[in-house]
């Protein structure tokens, strides 16, 4: 039974988070998404380390929550709870100044112990939160925290307080990962007397890998977009944890992020030149033109200006934009660019400056205010990743009317439809490959859009900015994850609403829906078989004119329906489609010249015999005893020739258009099937002059005749038959 009284109770562990200290995508995510699950009716506590570079203002705020120890291998930590309420959400900062009073949150030779630390202080501040709190739900993000799953299995599974936590591991960028030398398994960890847990932390003979345990040890885990949890199970993108991730597919889904549509808002921005809106956009020309001048490029309102706002690295595209910066600048399209990374593409990115001065503007810094002012001027916004989990940049670009340019890999593929000349749909550009040639294409594609068609231009811009990038749709996703862990507790009736379909764990099965469509076709092979038979039983019935035809017809029709239900391959059933198919058309031709019988003239040369014993003139009872008679003597030999019928049965129906099966019956003269065109020609003429006495003369005439041999010719022995039957299927 579901609890009325229970809220979702979750603990958000991050190594950083917004406003407090960024440094990437990841402090936006915890600093918005705690916010949205609180408005959708969770109750959230953030847990950060409490870094020295925190502003003084938020630490005048703080008070002073809790206090104990934290074991960590061979010592006992200090470590301090400071709590602080903003915008709705609970913060709870983990103090100890040995670890945290720094400058600069990563990038120290002790980050190994520093965030095993900052794990095992999680796990225990468990313990230790406000009254009523109950964590249901511990959502650790990145390597930083990824110990905390494994700390709380190893080391609290079982106490009461700890059973009804479920873990949650969110990728953010698999590449950093958290190896260290596996010397901090006794020493820092304290599980190496813990087989399981050693095991399971160790990525090579000397190293453990932090991201790894976690990995192995949530409940569920996520990543950042739906894309990029199918790339990182491949060795492309997966970073060497491809194989545990597809272990674990089952349990990963990638949930896409969100931005803050409150502080990216041009309507209300106080950081850029003029506010604008969807409907009215003449606020963002007066943005253009003051950013141009203040970049000191030309200002023109009739040149396409295309930003870019990125960390100068190889990941980020920078190779491709060095390739094809020449061509884009020559083209007529203006650049700007803002950031800092890479020495040498600092330096290029300076000497295209200096040659297309007024077109190419290069700001090699950390500018927040100018990156707000270029999301609101430029026309275009190049993203050229080589891999990218999500990325929030081009969802910005989108929300200020500025159209994507990205490559289609990982959230961006995700977030931008591309144009469709022909429909109009589309919310930017992009393109699939990581080559410089096809981004400048992609580029020039946009460029001609803005020249040439206008109109088009700016129905694309007010469709990009009226996509929902808010968190809340991303807290729905979040919290069908959680409930779904949780089914005992009931989830608020309007998140109810807004979430009606629970796919948490639909998403990480792309497997299942593969394999039913791959079953059907051998769903599909007994309902052919059975058609076959039934059709050809149908056929049989109604040819009852000539006895000696109507029994060749009954035994040739029983023997391809034992022979395709014995093989039950997809190989003999398509053949005997095929010859039910030809035998029909041929049936109706015959019956339109009244020779019906002659219509299976085509089946296999096995049959030949029966029909030989059964004269043309008998009587319809006589002729239905002398097909059992015939049925059982042949039933008798079958035994003894399965694998020669079988074979034979296979060419005959694969050269049946030819007419040429060798006769391969057991009896003491196996004879051949007649040629089918003479026979049925003098059949036809016999039929009919005198119907009654058609076939009395000729069966005995044309039965040993073999089609491959002169008219006059013997019937064969059962060797030489044999023989050319092998010859045939070797020509074949």
């Amino acid at each position: 039974m579901a609890q009325t009284s229970k809220m979702m109770q979750i603990v958000f562990a991050s190594a950083e988070c917004a406003p407090f200290v960024k440094t990437g995508g990841l402090g936006d995510v915890a600093g918005s998404l705690p916010a949205a699950l609180v408005r959708a009716g969770a109750e959230v506590i953030v847990m950060v380390p409490k870094y020295a570079t925190i502003k003084d203002e938020y630490k005048a705020q703080m008070e002073h929550f809790s206090d104990f120890y934290v074991s960590l291998g061979w010592r006992n930590e200090y470590c301090g709870l400071e709590k602080l309420e903003h915008d709705g959400v609970t913060y709870m900062f983990i103090d100890n100044e040995r670890y945290f009073a720094r400058d600069y949150p990563y990038g120290f030779f002790d980050d190994g112990e520093r965030f095993a630390f900052f794990s095992k202080a999680i796990t225990e501040s468990l313990q230790h939160l406000p009254a009523g709190f109950e964590c249901d739900i511990l959502h650790c993000n990145d390597w930083q925290t990824a110990l905390a799953p494994v700390f709380l299995r190893e080391f609290y599974q079982g106490l009461p307080l700890y059973d009804r936590v479920k873990t949650v591991f969110s990728i953010h960028n698999v590449a950093f990962q958290g190896q260290f030398s596996d010397t901090v398994m006794e020493d820092i960890l304290g599980v190496a007397h813990i087989p399981a847990a050693a095991s399971q932390l160790r990525c090579d003979a000397c190293s453990v890998n932090y991201m790894l345990g976690a990995l192995r040890y949530a409940d569920a885990i996520t990543t950042v977009s739906p894309t990029y949890a199918a790339e990182i199970q491949t060795p492309e993108f997966g970073e060497g944890l491809d194989g545990v991730l597809r272990e674990r597919s089952y349990a990963l889904q990638g949930i896409l992020n969100g931005i803050d549509v409150a502080g990216f808002d041009p309507a209300t921005d106080k950081r850029i030149a003029a506010n604008y809106t969807v409907e009215d956009r003449t606020g963002k020309a007066v943005c253009k033109a003051k950013l141009q001048e203040e970049l000191g490029l030309e200002v023109r309102d009739d040149r396409p200006l295309m930003v870019m706002v990125t960390r100068l690295t190889r990941q980020k595209g920078m190779d491709l934009v060095m390739y094809a910066l020449d061509r884009i600048l020559a083209g007529g399209v203006q650049v700007a660019v803002l950031g800092t990374g890479d020495r040498d593409y600092e330096d290029g990115l300076r000497y295209f400056q200096d040659k297309y001065r007024g077109t190419m503007a290069a700001r090699i810094e950390f500018d927040p205010a100018l990156s707000q002012r270029m999301y609101a001027a430029a026309d275009m916004f190049l993203m050229p990743s080589k891999f990218e989990p999500c990325g929030l940049s081009q969802i910005i670009a989108m929300r200020y009317g500025t159209l994507p340019i990205v490559r289609e890999t990982g959230g961006l593929k995700d977030t931008v439809r591309p144009y469709n000349e022909f429909t109009g749909e589309g919310t930017g550009f992009s393109f699939r490959n990581f080559n410089g040639d096809e981004m400048g294409d992609a580029v020039f594609r946009a460029a001609r859009l803005f020249w040439d068609n206008r109109d088009a231009w700016n129905q694309l811009v007010t469709q990009a900015m009226s996509q929902d990038f808010s968190w809340t749709r991303s807290a729905d996703k979040y919290l069908d994850l959680y409930f779904f862990m949780h089914p005992e507790i009931e989830r608020p009736a309007a998140v109810v609403e807004a979430a009606a379909e629970p796919e948490v764990v639909a998403e990480p099965e792309p497997k299942a829906e593969v394999k039913p469509v791959e079953a059907e076709p051998a769903k599909a092979e007994p309902e052919v078989k059975a058609e076959v038979a039934s059709e050809a039983e149908a056929e049989v019935k109604p040819a009852a004119k000539p006895a000696a035809k109507k029994t060749t017809t009954r035994k040739t029709t029983a023997k391809k329906a034992t022979t395709t239900k014995a093989t039950a391959s997809k190989t003999t059933a398509a053949k005997t489609t095929t010859t039910r198919k030809r035998t029909t058309a041929a049936a109706k031709k015959a019956a339109e010249a009244e020779a019906a019988p002659e219509v299976k003239a085509e089946t296999p040369a096995v049959e030949a015999k029966p029909a030989a014993k059964a004269p043309a003139k008998t009587a319809a009872k006589k002729t239905t005893t002398t097909a059992k008679k015939a049925t059982a003597a042949k039933t008798t030999t079958r035994k003894r020739s399965t694998t020669t019928t079988k074979k034979t049965t296979t060419k005959v129906a694969a050269t049946k258009a030819e007419a040429k099966p060798a006769a391969v019956n057991e009896e003491p003269k196996p004879e051949v099937k007649p040629e089918p065109a003479p026979k049925a020609a003098e059949v036809k003429a016999k039929t009919k002059a005198a119907p009654k006495a058609e076939a009395k003369p000729e069966p005995a005439k044309e039965t040993p005749v073999s089609p491959a041999a002169p008219a006059e010719e013997k019937a064969p022995s059962k060797k030489t038959s044999v023989r050319k039957a092998t010859a045939a299927r070797k020509r074949r």
